[in-house]
């Protein structure tokens, strides 16, 4: 059984639409569309307004949970126009490293749709210039029009951190592993978790709220420590939101911006400067994009 799908060419010459058929499994009858030049994302396609970019990652998450995917042939032509054209993708995504969250899969989407950034924890608690610099190349060379800072349940970062700031006794002296620093640095997401919840709230239960009070901190962090970001931010020019995926229904929730984003954005100047928070890297020991 063949379905007809639409490949829209918007090329300068002003080429005729596009018609193309598949074969589509009645298993999933899925309809394929590919609005695009070369049939896949690339540098001859347009921006993809926020609104819209945030829309895309709900509806392919939607097709994840009801493991209806879209049937796609990424092949040696769409690799050739990517390496030819050069990628255009249409979000940011800031993820966790943990191997259940496999972003690209879960948002059902192909190679050229999405810049990802991935770390324990989906954190940004050190201005680590990597991923901050990453980020402004993405909204500033690639034109990202949404930022997406994506959470977890059952984090294992987030747990780690959570079990270290409750710890009654004080942290040992010496010299600290990075991966010590990391969870250290998480550590006032925790007990913010913890402040927000009942007195008798176990490790567990702040350990989940604290996935969401985590991706809330990754936004304002950008915010503070990118003078780039936070101007498309401020003029409306880039949007920047947070969401959870759940590793067992497969289900992201789609949190918004961060509630403190207006206070942010207003900081005083002297954050405007790129000045970092106490205890901070220099800007000289900041890695590059």
């Amino acid at each position: 059984m063949f379905s007809t799908f639409f490949c829209c060419s918007q090329k300068a010459s002003g080429e005729a639409e596009k018609i193309e058929e598949i074969e589509a499994s009645p298993r999933k009858n899925v309809r394929v569309r590919q609005n695009s030049v070369y049939g896949i994302r690339t540098q001859a396609d347009d921006s993809v307004p926020a609104e819209d970019a945030l829309l895309k990652l709900q509806e392919g998450n939607e097709r994840y949970v009801q493991s209806k995917p879209l049937e796609r042939n990424f092949d040696a032509d769409a690799r050739v126009a990517l390496a030819e054209y050069g990628q255009n993708p249409f979000a940011t995504l800031i993820g966790c490293a943990d191997s259940r969250c496999p972003l690209e899969i879960l948002f059902d989407v192909q190679p050229g749709d999405l810049f990802v950034l991935r770390n324990a924890g989906n954190t940004c608690t050190h201005a680590e210039g990597s991923l901050v610099g990453s980020v402004e190349y993405s909204v500033g060379h690639l034109h990202t029009k949404l930022i997406l800072v994506l959470g977890h349940t059952k984090c294992g970062a987030i747990a780690g951190a959570t079990n270290l700031a409750l710890k009654s006794d004080p942290a040992k002296s010496g010299q600290k592993s990075s991966l010590e620093k990391l969870l250290s640095g998480l550590g006032p997401v925790a007990l913010q978790a913890k402040s927000e919840l009942h007195p008798e709230a176990t490790p567990e239960e702040v350990a989940s709220h604290a996935v969401k009070v985590n991706v809330f901190h990754t936004c304002e962090k950008l915010l503070t420590y990118s003078k780039a970001i936070r101007e498309k931010v401020a003029s409306g020019e880039v949007a920047l939101q947070g969401a959870i995926y759940d590793i067992v229904s497969g289900n992201v929730e789609f949190l918004g911006p961060c509630p403190r984003q207006a206070l942010v954005l207003d900081m005083d100047t002297a954050l405007a400067k790129e000045e970092l928070f106490p205890g901070s890297p220099r800007q000289g020991q900041m890695g590059g994009a």
